[in-house]
């Protein structure tokens, strides 16, 4: 792994930061048992850091820059990470958020699609040739293949127009007995509520409370007598 780093994490080292009284084209080198950080000043008041896992020496590459062979290393590969960054912003599925797991969650699925794309064109070549636009194809194909399955099992229609009329679409061209291993599976029966319409409760639990209850009023009509 090699790639740089932002100067105000609190896990830096204070000798690689400051920049007042180094020369131009100057490296700090900082080792760790597994990893390597280099500190350099490529202009006046102004230093880069890096961090490695491949690199255990702190050797220079070019005689008139003194760039770190990490340095150099990263510039030559840094282009395929900056691309792969710029096809994937074009379809992306990343919202606003705060948790930090979501983040890395939107990202994962992110880079899966785009994968998955690539590996599909190189088995289909011939899939929608001439078309501009094959990868918004493939992440549509590709989302309609995901739900559908969750689809086929839902037992009550969305509410909005748009969404019913999908749900009734899907389960329309599918055969019934695949509808009903989806829904035997389940095992779920609706019960109504005054708000919220119906929803889905376990048979198994209402018969446990019922039984619960009985015990219950026949105990308090023993205590009574």
């Amino acid at each position: 792994m090699v790639g740089t780093m932002r100067k105000n994490r609190s896990e830096l080292p204070p000798q690689l930061l400051p920049t007042k009284n180094r020369h131009v084209n100057s490296s700090k080198f900082v080792y760790t048992a597994d990893t390597s950080l280099v500190s350099y000043v490529p202009k006046k008041t102004k230093h880069v850091v890096l961090i490695s896992t491949l690199h255990r020496d702190g050797r220079i590459c070019g005689l008139e820059h003194q760039k770190p062979e990490i340095l150099m290393d990263y510039n030559a590969s840094k282009g395929g990470v900056d691309n792969l960054d710029k096809l994937v912003s074009a379809y992306s599925c990343k919202r606003r958020t705060l948790r930090w797991p979501l983040v890395i969650f939107f990202d994962m699925l992110d880079i899966s699609a785009y994968n998955a794309f690539v590996i599909w064109m190189a088995l289909n070549p011939e899939w929608n040739r001439g078309k501009l636009q094959r990868r918004r194809l493939f992440l549509e194909e590709l989302g309609k293949a995901l739900v559908k399955p969750q689809i086929l099992r839902r037992q009550h229609v969305p509410r909005t127009s748009a969404s019913a009329a999908t749900v009734r679409r899907i389960q329309e061209n599918n055969p019934p007995n695949l509808q009903n291993h989806h829904l035997q599976s389940l095992r779920l029966r609706p019960a109504a509520t005054k708000r919220n319409g119906a929803k889905c409760v376990d048979p198994r639990r209402t018969e446990r409370r019922n039984i619960h209850a009985s015990s219950a009023r026949s105990t308090y009509a023993t205590h009574t007598q």
